[in-house]
């Protein structure tokens, strides 16, 4: 089944990026229509839907509730005449314009488009504990730059070995009072110079060969310590905290764009550097699908300005053709 009309823009996910581009294309008389999504690649709302507090977004000198915050986005992009879809998208083919998205009724229903915008952001990878996932926003966080200043003067640990780890260590030792850094392994896959950071920083304390099985405080709903376990010599013991942070990684919402769009290495869109553009004419990506580095609401929301923008001058330019 074929939705009539070709619109003029579809934008995929409903975060920060998706909804601020959805918004400034919504006042650019554009009329998006939104994919707010129900389960494929994360959450209706984005990741700050699992996020209790928000303390560094701009403009709310009190802090927010993640998901209080999103609520205030979409009802930002409903008042400007966004119609949003709450469906998954399962399938996109890039191959010819208008752009073809099938979502709804099992995926049969096909709708048009002369640009796209992806905003379908990334997930932070986790060690799959339940009693991690029990307390999540509760002292477990992937994002020390987002939760970090919740823990000032506390003891906090932080698991992973790259460079991402590294650097989520090196932060919290700037205001916590003790940093336990957590890797499976015997040796860090982290750039050298991260690594000697890490080590020469007397706040920062590394456990090698070792494994989290377990973060306490679950009966309490808070973080009281973390379990560790030794694979080389099988002690195990616990270490007193109130903040646990796994920063092994995320993966990007990208399977719907594999084999269309050009891909970095670590299977993030590529973007035309200052743009939202991407390798294929008409469609633009933006948040954390596309932005490896900083991975901020603020950060998502503005490159979500960009995307709207981007999509609205490549129309003017392009004659508004399919």
């Amino acid at each position: 089944m074929s939705h009539a009309s070709i619109r003029n823009v579809i934008v995929i996910g409903s975060g920060p990026a998706g909804h601020t581009a959805a918004i400034y294309a919504a006042r650019a008389n554009l009329k998006p229509l939104m994919f707010e999504g129900q389960s494929r690649g994360g959450i209706p709302g984005g990741q700050l839907m699992i996020t209790n507090d928000v303390e560094n977004y701009p403009g709310f000198p009190e802090k927010i509730a993640g998901p209080d915050l999103m609520s205030a986005f979409r009802a930002q992009s409903l008042a400007q005449g966004v119609e949003i879809l709450g469906e998954d998208v399962t399938r996109v083919d890039l191959g010819a314009r208008p752009w073809s998205v099938w979502a709804g009724d099992g995926g049969q229903t096909r709708y048009q488009a002369r640009t796209l915008i992806i905003a379908t952001g990334a997930q932070a990878k986790w060690l799959g504990l339940e009693s991690e996932t029990a307390l999540r926003g509760r002292g477990v966080s992937a994002c020390a730059v987002c939760d970090g200043a919740f823990f000032r003067n506390q003891d906090v640990v932080v698991v992973g070995g790259g460079d991402t780890a590294m650097e989520e260590a090196t932060y919290l030792a700037g205001m916590c009072r003790s940093v336990h850094l957590v890797h499976r392994r015997d040796s860090f896959r982290a750039s050298k110079t991260m690594q000697e950071r890490v080590v020469r920083n007397p706040k920062i304390r590394v456990f090698y060969d070792t494994v989290v099985d377990e973060v306490l405080g679950v009966d309490t709903g808070g973080v009281t310590g973390v379990g560790l376990w030794n694979t080389r010599t099988s002690e195990r013991h616990v270490v007193a905290c109130t903040g646990f942070f796994a920063a092994i990684g995320h993966t990007p919402n990208t399977d719907l764009f594999a084999g269309q769009l050009e891909l970095h290495d670590n299977g993030y869109i590529r973007t035309k550097p200052g743009t939202a553009h991407t390798s294929v004419p008409g469609v633009f990506a933006c948040g954390d699908v596309q932005d490896f580095t900083y991975r901020q609401a603020v950060t998502a929301a503005g490159s979500g300005c960009m995307a709207a923008l981007d999509a609205e001058r490549w129309m003017t330019l392009e004659g508004g053709e399919g």
